[in-house]
């Protein structure tokens, strides 16, 4: 199985990688690992869209299942029914956040493997066809050695986390149920995550190799942006009047 998982994913990452240093990044791992990421950002980047607008659907839900929870107080069967018909009302499917993350998990897999075992430790695994560095120079930008640990980026990775969290929660929800209030328990734990992945991120960083910290932090920059991108399409006119239509369609 762990020699499957290496010629499918584990050397394909990094013969790419290897293949970047060579030619585009002028020798440089850092701006290597920097269009790694791009690069794989790109190749994934229908099921990343997909995955934001499910969390922000699902986000943007949440004061009506709060007001579910209400309604249906002691009645499982009802709130797991009523919950089912807000999901279906809604065209949300609560599972399709969850997909794109497991199709994108052996790749992330490899990335973190390829960095973990030290890129210089497995150039025996580059094709025959790409030209073989005798070594990889770990010294990127003059600036970090990116085979060990470093406070900035894993700082840089953090804050690229709760810019990321952020934008979820960046509109706070209406409650409209009456004496019902905005600081619902869904609402007191969102802020809490909002918090703790970006602090989770950093001492997590603080662990790890510097190359794969590099990687984290423009995996998550990219993906902020790939929000903004999405969030931005969703806000013109035209999908703002598809919307409102087939809104009174459903009605």
């Amino acid at each position: 199985m762990n020699n499957l998982f290496t010629s499918i994913f584990y050397q394909p990452i990094l013969n790419l990688l290897v293949f970047l240093y060579n030619t585009v990044s002028f020798h440089d791992l850092g701006v290597s690992i920097v269009l790694l990421t791009a690069i794989i950002k790109l190749v994934f980047w229908p099921l990343g869209k997909s995955s934001i607008k499910s969390q922000k659907a699902l986000q943007d839900l949440q004061p009506k299942l709060e007001e579910l929870k209400k309604t249906y107080a002691g009645d499982k069967a009802g709130l797991s029914r009523a919950t089912m018909d807000l999901y279906k009302e809604n065209k949300v499917n609560p599972f399709s956040s969850c997909l794109p993350l497991l199709i994108q998990l052996p790749f992330l897999w490899a990335v973190y493997r390829v960095f973990r075992d030290g890129v210089n430790n497995k150039l025996d695994l580059v094709y025959s066809f790409i030209t073989r560095p005798e070594t990889m120079n770990v010294i990127s930008f003059g600036l970090w050695d990116l085979s060990q640990r470093s406070i900035a980026l894993a700082i840089l990775a953090g804050l690229a986390q709760f810019w990321q969290a952020k934008m979820l929660m960046s509109k706070k929800p209406v409650v409209t149920t009456p004496g019902s209030k905005d600081e619902s328990m869904a609402a007191i734990m969102n802020k809490q995550m909002l918090y703790f992945m970006p602090a989770i991120t950093v001492f997590i960083g603080l662990s790890l190799p510097a190359g794969l910290t590099l990687y984290w932090f423009f995996f998550t920059l990219f993906t902020a942006l790939q929000q903004v991108l999405t969030f931005r399409e969703k806000n013109t006119p035209e999908n703002r009047s598809k919307n409102t239509i087939e809104g009174e369609l459903i009605k």
